[in-house]
């Protein structure tokens, strides 16, 4: 597995990301605000333009009220 941000892992990583923000119907800003983080951060790491590490992983699904534990088994399902 390359280690990248155009891997396919790490893509479909930040689509299921992505995916939960959208059914929330949770916008960039909104969720930026929960994270007290700029708006680019969730931009960057959304468009695949920084790598986000486990910890910023586990803090997103919280904060987009999504089980983080579950998330990692539908990816990990998917492979």
């Amino acid at each position: 597995m390359q280690k990248s941000l155009n891997s396919p892992e790490y893509k479909r990583l930040i689509a299921m990301l992505v995916a939960v923000r959208k059914k929330s119907d949770i916008r960039q800003q909104a969720l930026a605000e929960k994270l007290e983080k700029p708006q680019s951060f969730v931009a960057k790491y959304e468009d695949c333009q920084r790598r986000i590490d486990l910890v910023e992983f586990v803090t997103i699904a919280l904060a987009l009220s999504a089980d983080p534990v579950d998330l990692f088994r539908e990816f990990i399902a998917a492979e």
